[in-house]
């Protein structure tokens, strides 16, 4: 800002001279012809007075008198600059200021005009109100942003990434901002800045994904997908992943997908939650929907269904000694498959509550949670044992806890799962 002022003072300086040194420089040369001029005209004046003592004493007579005078004056005037004045016609200092000061009000009069100064003072404003808007969107915390609060927000924060340099957190702020003031252009260029600074900030993703469903387009809904399976790799209960991915699923009509989201969504909520009668309608309306769908599938589809060989995995669960001390007194073992890919609802489940290590299990298409979705409907699988405090499927911290890595289904009939992990 003080640069900015600098500039302007020294750019009017600089005009001001422009406009005040003709004026300065045209009397210095007034007065210099001036002094020259009043030189010849006082060596003229002793000439004449010479012409006159020497005709007065009849040294010469009034022809020549005439003569001489004629000459004498010509001589003058050829002496004399034509082109330069030998009267200063009026003050040239106050010319100068005078267009010095008509400069000065004319240039005020136009920035007023036609300056940025009102978006200036926004700018400033933003700057000192950066973290009121920034408690404001994250914390909650007084009331929401209006419209013009989010621009000056996003102007803030644009300003502090040019002076800072690349912030995380900032650019992931001034995405949200732009996809609160549908600039989902600015939103993208925030989203995939993020990501090249941390691919793994989930959520970004889950935002991301949230302006992807935005556009709508097939292309769009794809890539949500992905980053949202990306999310529910590291974070199998996420809810707002889930709900995306319920929701995305929903505008496919792949209807088993998201009746398991929902489903999951639904146990996750308290019967009070405002959402909870919405979602349930929701699940409603699917099932209405697979039934129909069910209906006109042909006799020879539901008898090839039936002959489809299901598939059935023996897990053998062994627990590592380090953790032995780390069981919970009464604990509840899930063991269950999941998708390596796709969605976070389990494929096949088994719940124990009375075990003891080394146990063997099997898991097969009866175990599905969602009719559906079931072992035998995707190729690559994980399986995971988990030992809950409890008794939710939902991990936290304390529970113990062991997984494959990703198995192909038709490969695997037998697996040893070591439960060898502590969740922080």
């Amino acid at each position: 800002m003080i640069l900015m002022w600098a500039s302007f003072v020294l750019l009017t300086l600089l005009a001001i001279a422009f406009v005040a040194l003709p004026f300065l420089t045209k009397e210095r040369i007034q007065n210099l012809t001036y002094n020259a001029n009043s030189e010849l005209i006082a060596i003229y004046e002793q000439r004449l007075g010479e012409l006159s003592l020497d005709l007065a004493e009849q040294r010469i007579e009034q022809q020549s008198y005439d003569e001489s005078i004629i000459e004498l004056k010509c001589r003058l005037l050829n002496e004399l600059s034509p082109e330069k004045s030998l009267f200063s016609r009026g003050n040239n200092r106050i010319f100068a200021l005078t267009g010095s000061a008509f400069l000065v009000v004319l240039t005020l009069i136009f920035y007023t005009a036609t300056g940025s100064q009102h978006q200036l003072e926004s700018w400033k404003a933003a700057m000192e109100n950066l973290p009121e808007y920034g408690e404001r969107a994250v914390m909650q915390k007084g009331e929401p942003l209006t419209q013009n609060e989010l621009q000056a927000f996003a102007l803030g924060l644009r300003t502090k990434l040019a002076q800072s340099g690349d912030d995380e957190v900032a650019w992931m702020l001034l995405g949200r901002v732009a996809m609160s003031l549908n600039e989902y252009d600015m939103a993208q260029q925030s989203f995939d800045k993020v990501l090249r600074l941390n691919p793994e900030n989930l959520a970004v993703l889950i935002s991301y994904s949230q302006l992807m469903l935005l556009q709508g387009d097939d292309v769009s809904m794809n890539k949500a997908a992905q980053m949202l399976s990306r999310v529910l790799k590291d974070e199998p209960a996420n809810l707002d992943a889930i709900s995306l991915l319920a929701l995305i699923a929903y505008e496919r009509h792949d209807w088993l997908e998201a009746k398991a989201a929902f489903e999951m969504l639904l146990n996750s909520m308290d019967e009070q939650d405002s959402r909870y009668n919405m979602i349930a309608q929701r699940i409603a309306e699917i099932d209405q929907n697979i039934a129909a769908k069910n209906t006109q599938i042909t006799p020879v589809e539901k008898s090839f269904a039936a002959s489809t060989e299901t598939s059935n995995i023996s897990v053998t669960i062994e627990l590592a000694p380090q953790l032995i001390a780390n069981l919970p007194e009464k604990g509840t073992l899930f063991v269950f498959a999941k998708a390596a890919s796709g969605p976070a609802m389990p494929l096949a489940v088994v719940k124990l509550t009375q075990y003891s290590f080394p146990l063997q299990v099997q898991l097969s298409d009866n175990n599905s949670m969602v009719e559906g979705l079931t072992l035998s409907s995707t190729e690559q699988i994980i399986l995971t044992a988990r030992i809950s405090k409890d008794a939710s499927v939902m991990p936290s911290s304390g529970e113990l806890e062991g997984k494959s890595g990703i198995l192909q289904r038709s490969e695997t009939s037998e697996y040893t799962l070591l439960i060898d992990e502590l969740i922080p």
